[in-house]
């Protein structure tokens, strides 16, 4: 066994086995049939851990016979460790899925002077386009819907236009979704 396995089965937490983020990403996207769900697991594992590409692909060099890596390159480009949530992983595949360019993720958006306004889920910067992925608590909590609300106005103003996306328009109305971000 090289130097770099061993240092994998080696790591502890307390006397817990652990894996590095890596490792875990390189298991995650081998063995999750879902090219969705593999997808969403790795977003969240980038989010939490900062792994990167390079170090998935470094774990996929070190174990180039490895059941299931034809699987793991094929979601490896997709992961976008901006995705703070599953359905917003979900949102950007739909767009991936379509033609449509990748946003970015996790956009700042800064008025003339400067100042920042807003953080915008997923963007298309050079055409002014924001995507925002509303879960309950935007339709459920008076607060959270008072600033969204705040938000949207004043990216208008800016002249962004701001497509809000739920978990019903993603399941039921995918193409309505698709062709409102195309637009």
């Amino acid at each position: 066994m090289d130097g770099e396995c061993a240092r994998e089965r080696d790591l502890t937490l307390n006397g817990m086995p652990v894996t590095t983020p890596a490792r875990t990403a390189f298991d995650l996207g081998r063995h999750i049939r879902s090219r969705t769900v593999a997808v969403q697991r790795l977003d969240a594992l980038a989010n939490a851990t900062d792994v990167k590409r390079s170090d998935i692909e470094a774990m996929i060099d070190a174990h180039h016979g490895a059941g299931g890596i034809p699987r793991l390159k094929s979601v490896l480009p997709l992961v976008d460790g901006g995705a703070e949530l599953p359905q917003e992983t979900v949102a950007r595949l739909a767009l991936i899925d379509a033609g449509l360019p990748n946003p970015k993720t996790q956009f700042r958006v800064f008025d003339a002077y400067g100042q920042f306004v807003a953080r915008l889920d997923m963007a298309h910067d050079e055409v002014k386009v924001g995507i925002e992925y509303d879960g309950p608590q935007h339709w459920t909590d008076p607060a959270v819907r008072q600033r969204d609300i705040d938000k949207q106005f004043v990216l208008n103003e800016l002249g962004w236009i701001v497509i809000r996306v739920s978990r019903d328009l993603l399941r039921y109305r995918r193409p309505t979704y698709v062709a409102r971000a195309a637009a």
